[in-house]
């Protein structure tokens, strides 16, 4: 079974659609014009018009289509056979019981889902009918955007969205270039430069674009918005010119032309086959913990309906073996019933019992739930305290079906750049043969205040080196994908960078590049612009410098290095390359390479981000060589990527050393105050990012994840080196579990004083080793399962120099591991993407890199900071409310049928209903749904200020503690009990056949009204009772449902309804009300039913009391205000011998601190050394010997006050 169904599907579709001849690269006419004969022969192939479809049904298709999806659901196809049996056999209820329920249920989803698919049908058709400019016979005609198709040229105006995939053949420009921003596709908002074909670039007019003949051969579609493999053959006296064609060249759908006139382009991937159209497919379905919980819930339910229903039918039988006792004269079995095989009639019988307990499984829950997810998520989105007023954003919930998944979470995974940090690069200094310049501090072209008289550290190097010192600035300018923008004054007049600095401005895709261009600026070489293939640079004496640029050997993340080649006006041809320097090192030949090995190590450990620069003079001979080279690679068709990979490697070699850069990326605000928390609330945290390894430590240590007293271990390339993987793994082993006792630490048991904070590093390699398939070796074939238990015995790990995919591995790895933890997984990048689609949650950060993380995120934050909120307070919440809707769905249900089940002891198992069919039908939809859906989107078990100062309490709601089977038993015991109490409280207090005040006495439908009132009643005041969070919306509905109850009854019972073809509940409410005895029992019933549940609250919370029991009777004491007067650690509950929670005094030293200015201040980390102010700080945790301060003074978590000195 190699094969999956995406494979399947593909031959399928090539053999069985008539594409016999399917390749994997298509041939495209331009203008539709066949090449001149004698070229290879072709069939043409079919491709599909322009129209984009996102809806998911049609008119004609959307009952069978929409049916058949809410039939899959097991709930939904289970009251269908219900209500066909129902339909089909004589039962004891209506089918209108079963039915209405079901259609109600059907009709609101399909009519949501409906309406959903009718507002993507009009997105659709306002795009598909929008107007669109083609050139067709030396003019330009406009049509439809759905009527375009492959091969036409398309005409475009500045601000026009692109309506297909475009080859650029060309534009209003001279030099062949357009921009564009893709900000619809990956959030990008910087302008991007795209190339038009070389050899038709010069056409600009209808005509001389008509006349263009030639063919465009490329890959078939793929969705990878990045990847483009294509050849242009340009037919000139009957002889192809071939040009290669990749990403630069293809303009993408739904991208926009920018600081362009006009542009002419072919298109070659039309409607659903272009590569944004392809990007649609849906990602895989989550389910949360608590959907498997009620899932298993409904299979115990089902077990018990089913052993009611054999109970039944089997006594039903017992009874009437008894010669003097038959079937019921009310049920009115014919004689040929009556005559019916034994099996057949105990058949009917079971299937009769079935439909008269159906009403245990909860239909509407189903419904209840969806409202509750899809409601409760606005409140994520209105919370004023996640809106950052730097970005205008707000959170974004993408899926509604994970929000109680966030209360649950036991691993969090994030990026480091842009996730931590903020992505937002700052030029610190470079080094150039060992000696270190630090310009004035340069932050998005800003400088920072009190940094303008700085100067550089070491401007003394000899008269050799200022020509080295000069070469590198050049380097920097030269090699990157900068671009100027240039901005128009209020006049209208635009000016050049050399005429004024502040009407121009750097853009580009890697925000470094940005900081190390405006870094030379600081240090005398100003970059101006690209013209005609000719970059400008401003050097110190302010004369122009020009440069060709020949080739740009791009950036990846396997190479991490970038390159140019460049030709001076001297006719000097050099190739700069700069890169991370285990990229760079080992292509050196030359240069002062320990000086600069040392100063990239020391900027590393700082946090600083560092880049090494080389460079190789060519001679034309080299240069030729490195043309036929890269040539070559480009016209492949085939494994394109793989051949420049080769010719890259090949030409960035026997390089000569120039110096290094580094540039720092902030921490994120309150970065450091999240992740404690984080661990304070029991969740691990682990960083997974391709940055260096020092680098990466040094902001582990600013962000508090590792401490000063952490113990390090390293699984690294490096030692592994020195020793085998095995012994490094088995070493590891030891030294964590010798600390343990040889057990393991649960993963929300905390750390005490006298136990070592073990941290651990690994990098990608070594990943890649641990996780390779089990070898030949016996000692190879357990290093996942010992990785893992080192893992489990570490507060934090950090995973760095990782590939994209290893994250998604990582995250795998841990959600198979024994315990299956839930996982998080957030970041703001496309390299994140594969993690956040393989957590269990994954988040997006509305970040610099692009909006691709957003996009495939379940949820969507503006900065890592609301991460803290998002979980400790809305996931507490949602776990809490959900639960409380699961567990009282069920309880109500047991409440409801059970005494049915009873009142078949008592009618012969006739399968006589006890309620009446409108109180059986509106039970779960009308008179019981209303509060327990208000209680799960506004319930407030704790103040929300509490929930965010003492992290801790997330512990109390881990492991999926409120929906465990001790848990369930404990309501369906409490519901079973109730509904004994109603029934046999009801058959006792009229067993001596009570008379209302005119005689009459009570029948069977005033005994079932009776229990059904009191049902009604108690189930109510029960959520009552449960409700912590009193507003006047909780009072309207759950005194308001009680009060329709009432309504509802009396005008049921009150008017001879015509359509009705009885009228056996005429009159039968308000003569129950008027009995004396009838309000007693309803009365002593309710109080009966709702007593032990009251006690064993109270005795509970007086006796053992839950932390969240202290906290809610301490926050009543205080009305509210508790969080401001009262330290919150005392209301803990004691700690177990043994068990200490993490974070005592003597453990949270200072972070290692970073160098956020030039000559960053020294900073000294300071305790209170008084009886701390708890308005201010709020200790939130327990220590080690029980008390509120440590010896050393005062135990607060965090660093004390900052002095400077």
């Amino acid at each position: 079974m190699g094969m999956d169904f995406s494979t399947l599907r593909t031959l399928i579709s090539r053999y069985c659609v008539g594409e016999e001849n399917w390749v994997d690269s298509r041939t495209i006419y331009i203008g539709h014009k066949e090449p001149p004969p004698g070229t290879e022969a072709f069939i043409q192939q079919r491709y599909p018009d322009n129209r984009i479809v996102s809806s998911k049904y049609t008119f004609w298709n959307f009952v069978p289509k929409n049916m058949f999806e809410q039939f899959r659901r097991v709930a939904n196809f289970y009251f269908l056979i219900i209500f066909l049996v129902q339909l089909i056999i004589d039962t004891p209820t209506s089918p209108i019981t079963s039915g209405l329920p079901l259609f109600f249920v059907i009709t609101v989803t399909a009519i949501k889902q409906g309406y959903e698919d009718w507002l993507r049908h009009k997105a659709d058709n306002s795009v598909n009918q929008c107007p669109i400019h083609v050139v067709q016979h030396g003019k330009v005609v406009r049509k439809q955007s759905r009527k375009l198709r492959v091969g036409d040229v398309v005409f475009m105006k500045e601000n026009e969205t692109f309506p297909c995939d475009l080859i650029l053949l060309s534009t209003s420009r001279d030099d062949g270039t357009c921009y564009v921003t893709t900000a619809s596709l990956d959030g990008e908002s910087s302008h991007k430069t795209y190339y038009a074909v070389q050899d038709t670039k010069a056409f600009n007019t209808e005509e001389e674009v008509d006349s263009i003949h030639a063919t465009i051969e490329c890959e078939q579609p793929q969705p990878d918005l990045y990847k483009f493999v294509g050849r242009i053959n340009i037919y000139m006296d009957n002889e192809p010119v071939a040009r290669p064609l990749g990403s630069e060249n293809l303009l993408l759908r739904g991208a926009t032309l920018k600081n362009t006139e006009h542009i002419y382009a072919v298109a070659i991937y039309t409607g659903m086959e272009t590569k944004m159209a392809l990007n649609y497919q849906s990602k895989t379905q989550k389910r949360s913990a608590v959907e498997k919980s009620m899932n298993a819930y409904l299979v115990v339910y089902l077990c018990i309906l089913i052993s009611k229903a054999i109970i039944n039918t089997a006594l039903k039988y017992v009874w009437q073996a008894d010669s003097n006792r038959d079937e019921p004269w009310y049920n009115d079995r014919t004689d040929t019933e009556r005559q019916r095989h034994i099996v057949i009639r105990a058949f009917t019988d079971f299937l009769a019992f079935m439909v008269l307990f159906n009403y245990i499984i909860p239909v509407s829950m189903y419904v209840t739930v969806e409202m509750q997810k899809f409601l409760g998520s606005y409140f994520i989105m209105w919370d004023d305290e996640m809106f950052d007023e730097e970005l205008g954003e707000r959170a974004v919930v993408n899926t509604s079906d994970l929000n109680e998944e966030l209360g649950q979470v036991e691993y969090v995974f994030t990026d480091k750049t842009g996730t931590l940090t903020e992505n937002n690069m700052e030029f610190i200094e470079c080094c150039v043969d060992g000696h270190v310049y630090v310009p004035d501090v340069i932050c998005n072209g800003q400088v920072m205040p009190g940094a303008t008289s700085m100067d550089m550290i070491d401007t003394s190097p000899g008269p050799g080196a200022r020509e080295h010192e000069e070469l590198f600035f050049r380097a920097l300018c030269l090699c990157h994908t900068v671009q100027v923008k240039e901005e128009e004054t209020v006049d209208g007049i635009k000016h050049g960078i050399h005429q004024g600095k502040s009407t121009s401005f750097y853009i580009s895709s890697s925000p470094d590049e940005v900081a190390l261009v405006e870094g030379m600026k600081r240090l005398g070489f100003t970059y101006l612009r690209l013209k005609d293939s000719h970059m400008e640079i401003l050097n110190r004496e302010d004369e122009i410098e020009r440069f060709e640029l020949l080739e740009v050997l791009t950036f990846d993340s396997v190479r991490r290095r970038m390159s140019v080649i460049v030709r001076s006006t001297t006719g000097e041809r050099y190739l700069f390359c700069k890169g991370a320097d285990s990229s760079i090192f080992p292509r050196v030949v030359s240069g002062k390479v320990e000086q600069v090995r040392a100063r990239v190590e020391h900027n590393a450990v700082e946090g600083l981000r560092t880049l090494c620069v080389a460079y190789r003079p060519l001679s034309p001979e080299q240069y030729q060589e490195v043309c036929h080279l890269l040539n070559g690679a480009k016209l492949a068709l085939h494994d394109r990527d793989k051949r420049l990979a080769e010719a890259y490697d090949v030409i960035e070699k026997d390089l000569i050393l120039l110096g290094a850069t580094a540039v720092e990326d902030r921490l994120q605000e309150k970065a450091a105050d999240t992740i404690e928390s984080l661990h304070k609330a029991g969740m691990k945290v682990w960083v997974l990012t391709g940055d260096k390894m020092e680098t990466a430590a040094a902001t582990c240590y600013a962000s508090k994840l590792f401490h000063r007293n952490t113990q390090i271990l390293e699984l690294t390339t490096k030692r592994t080196e020195e020793q085998s993987l095995h012994d490094v793994l088995f070493d590891l082993s030891r030294t964590v579990l010798r600390q343990h006792g040889g057990m393991a630490r649960d993963t929300f048991s905390g750390l005490s004083g006298d136990c070592t904070d073990y941290g651990l590093i690994i990098d990608g390699a070594t990943l890649s080793a641990v996780m390779r398939p089990s070898q030949e070796d016996s000692n190879s074939g357990n290093y996942k399962e010992i990785f893992l238990e080192i893992c489990r015995n570490c507060s934090a790990v950090l995973c760095c120099r990782m590939a994209p995919l290893q994250k998604a591995q990582i995250v795998k790895l841990i959600k198979a591991s024994e315990e299956h933890p839930i996982t998080l997984a957030i970041g703001d990048g496309a390299n994140d993407v594969s993690m956040i689609l393989e957590a269990h949650v994954g988040i997006g950060i509305m970040g610099k890199e692009g909006r691709q993380a957003v996009r495939n995120s379940d949820y969507a934050i503006p900065k890592f900071k609301h991460l803290k909120k998002i979980l400790l307070v809305h996931g507490h919440y949602y776990y809490i409310r959900i639960s409380e809707l699961v567990q009282y769905f069920f309880y109500k249900n047991v409440c409801f049928i059970f005494p049915q089940f009873l009142y078949q002891f008592f009618c012969g198992f006739s399968q006589q209903p006890l309620y009446d069919t409108a109180y059986l039908t509106l039970y779960n939809i009308s008179f019981t749904s209303l509060p327990i859906l208000l209680y799960s989107l506004i319930e407030q078990h704790i103040n929300m200020d509490i929930l965010k100062k003492d992290p801790s309490l997330y512990r109390d709601i881990a492991k999926n503690s409120l929906l465990r089977w001790r848990i369930f038993i404990y309501w369906t015991i409490l519901g079973v009990y109730d509904a004994i109490v109603m029934f046999f409280g009801a058959y006792f207090l009229f067993d001596n056949t009570t008379f209302t005040s005119n005689g009459q006495m009570f029948g069977n439908w005033t005994f079932g009204t009776l229990v059904f009132t009191v049902l009604v009643f108690t189930v109510t005041f029960k959520l009552a009772l449960d409700t912590h969070y009193w507003t006047w919306i909780n009072h309207f509905v759950i005194w308001g449902s009680l009060i329709f109850f009432v309504v509802f009854s009396l005008l049921w019972g009150g008017i001879i309804w015509p359509f009705l073809n009885y009228q056996r509940m005429y009159y039968v409410f308000m003569q129950m009300l008027s009995s004396g005895p009838a309000w007693f029992s309803i009365i002593l019933l309710i109080t009966a039913s709702l007593l032990p549940d009251v006690l064993k609250k109270v005795i509970c919370r007086a006796l053992w009391p839950t932390t969240t029991e202290r906290i809610q009777n301490a926050d009543k004491l205080y009305k509210g205000h508790l969080s401001e007067f009262t330290p919150l650690a005392s209301l803990h509950a004691p700690p177990k011998a043994g068990g200490h929670r993490r974070g005592s005094g003597n453990q949270r030293n200072a972070p290692n601190p970073r160098r956020s200015e030039p000559f960053s201040k020294k900073i000294m980390f300071t305790r209170w050394q008084r009886t701390p102010d708890y308005s201010t700080f709020t200790p939130l945790l327990r220590f080690a010997d029980g008390s509120r301060f440590s010896k050393q003074g005062h135990a607060y978590s965090g660093a004390g006050p900052e002095t400077s000195v």
